[in-house]
This record gives C-alpha cells, sequence and structure tokens, in this order.
C-alpha cells in the first residue's frame, strides 16, 4: 500500500508505514517472542528518526522506508481468520429468518413482544403480496 500525500499527512503516513512493518514482521516471526523482539527493533529504528527537523529528510525517509519494506515484504501476509480475506472470513452463516417460527413457544413466551409484532408483520408481508401476485 503506497501512501497518498494529499490524502494523509506526514504523520500518518509514518505510523501507516510503522504498522504495515508491524504487520510484516508478524508474517516473519510466528513465535511471538522472537516477534516482540524484533518488534522492538523496528520500533527502535522508528524512535531514532523521529526528532527530524528537516521536512526533505523526513520525506527521503519515508520513501526508503516504504522502498525496504517492498522489498522485505513476506511471500503470504498472515491475516487474522475473521478478517477479509482471512481463512474463516463469513463462514459463520447467521441463521435464516424462518428458523425462529420453530422456536418452541416457551422460547417464544420470553420475548412476547417481539413475537406479537413478528406477527403482525408477518400478515402484513402475506396481504401485500397476496395484492401484488394474486390472479382476481
Amino acid at each position: 500500500m503506497l501512501p497518498v500525500p494529499e490524502l494523509a499527512t506526514h504523520t500518518q503516513q509514518v505510523q501507516s508505514l510503522y504498522k504495515m512493518a508491524i504487520r510484516n514482521l508478524e508474517s516473519w516471526y510466528d513465535r511471538r517472542e522472537v516477534f516482540r523482539y524484533m518488534a522492538r527493533l523496528m520500533r527502535a529504528r522508528f524512535d531514532r528518526n523521529k526528532s527530524v527537523q528537516n521536512y526533505q529528510t523526513a520525506r527521503e525517509l519515508l520513501r526508503l522506508g516504504h522502498q525496504e519494506l517492498f522489498y522485505k515484504s513476506h511471500w503470504h501476509i498472515r491475516k487474522p481468520p475473521n478478517s477479509p480475506y482471512g481463512s474463516a472470513y463469513e463462514r459463520d452463516v447467521p441463521p435464516p429468518d424462518w428458523a425462529i417460527d420453530y422456536w418452541h413457544p416457551l422460547e417464544k413466551a420470553q420475548y412476547p413482544t417481539y413475537f406479537a409484532k413478528r406477527e403482525e408483520l408477518k400478515k402484513k408481508y402475506i396481504a401485500l403480496w397476496k395484492d401484488l401476485y394474486s390472479e382476481s
């Protein structure tokens, strides 16, 4: 992901680069203690340059950081399972609406107002369907 200078401040671009670098380290190191050690080294590298006052130097450091990240990127980025493009993304399919109709009456009794309104809306929906699609 390349930064868009017009949309983000320099600070936001550096923060984005830092986050991408840490995520890249997560992909390279699967053992937590090794990852944390490498993350601390990465943080030290960022902290070393945080007091640079010259804007041109800061821009050049940012460009070099993105270039280094590009060259050292992992070939298979680790993604959390439930995030988009993760291995378990949208695997928990929500149950269909009609499944609630098969609840036991004792279960329905726990939510009387919901099921009263639900029955009313079902009757309205059936009436609307008959108006639209009946052949009379």
